[in-house]
């Protein structure tokens, strides 16, 4: 099958050149095109697509969101998938894409989604871990019951879907998400009787150092998202979080990790406190 790659691009200087040395290293796939879309930024980011001659589209800040912006390239794409990567995944596996869309290729799932692991050793180490296991698996409508809100645990840091089930599911109906459009998806392809495939052996890496206040800022944007899509309550989302947390406490004692552990409470309240401000 043929396959677009969407990546949305904003402040990417430090990222954009061995990404996009990773993606054309790309083996046992069909790559149509690898399709840029770049945010008005700061950086010498356009300078380094120039000079490397490639090729890209450029737009307004006030046109972008995380959603609409991948949404416009998926529906103008004619490949048979579609993959949404972000600009700051590190790809060193030649083989990462095929390993991704092998189960929608063969017809066992509509979408997938990679695994991701953090290079640094802080409390992101422990929510890839957690979110991300070794072992992949397959969801449909019939896990919702044993899972819960995980059945539409979906991340385009690294992921695919078939073009024509995107399409028919009209994408992100056209909403302007600053956040979560990942799981805005997933719940519509899981409802709507699709399945998702997540795949352990399609790594990536992907690694933050968020401070306090970005960490309350991103949930206080969850919580809006959460507010603004209230049907996904009904799924758990409190027993959600409160299992993370859990097993980053555990995690952390065990490898005496003394600056997870120092940090694990004003983490947690940053993102406890950004959660109820973003629901109010």
């Amino acid at each position: 099958m043929s396959v677009d790659i969407i990546c949305p691009l904003y402040n990417a200087e430090k990222y954009i050149k061995k990404l996009d040395e990773s993606l054309k290293k790309q083996k046992e796939v069909r790559i149509d095109k690898i399709i840029y879309i770049l945010t008005e930024s700061q950086d010498t980011t356009e300078e380094i697509l120039k000079k490397n001659k490639i090729t890209y589209k450029k737009i307004k800040k006030e046109e972008f969101s995380h959603s609409l912006v991948r949404e416009t390239a998926a529906m103008n794409s004619k490949a048979d998938i579609v993959c949404f990567i972000t600009q700051d995944i590190v790809i060193e596996d030649e083989l990462w894409l095929s390993k991704l869309i092998k189960n929608i290729e063969s017809g066992k799932s509509a979408a997938a989604f990679s695994r991701q692991i953090s290079k640094y050793n802080n409390i992101e180490k422990y929510t890839r871990e957690k979110n991300y296991p070794k072992e992949s698996r397959i969801v449909s409508k019939k896990d919702i019951e044993s899972m819960g809100l995980r059945t539409f645990f979906f991340s385009d840091a690294s992921s695919a879907i078939k073009t024509e089930v995107f399409k028919a599911l009209k994408g992100y109906d056209h909403k302007k998400l600053p956040i979560n459009e990942d799981m805005y998806i997933a719940y519509k392809l899981i409802t709507k009787g699709y399945k998702i495939s997540y795949e352990a052996d399609s790594v990536v890496y992907h690694s933050h150092h968020f401070t306090l206040k970005e960490l309350y800022n991103r949930y206080k944007l969850t919580g809006q998202f959460m507010k603004e899509n209230s049907y996904l309550d009904q799924y758990g989302t409190t027993k959600t979080g409160g299992g993370l947390a859990k097993y980053i406490l555990i995690r952390a004692i065990k490898d005496c990790n003394i600056k997870v552990l120092l940090r694990f409470p004003f983490d947690m309240g940053a993102r406890w406190f950004g959660m109820k401000a973003g629901k109010k």
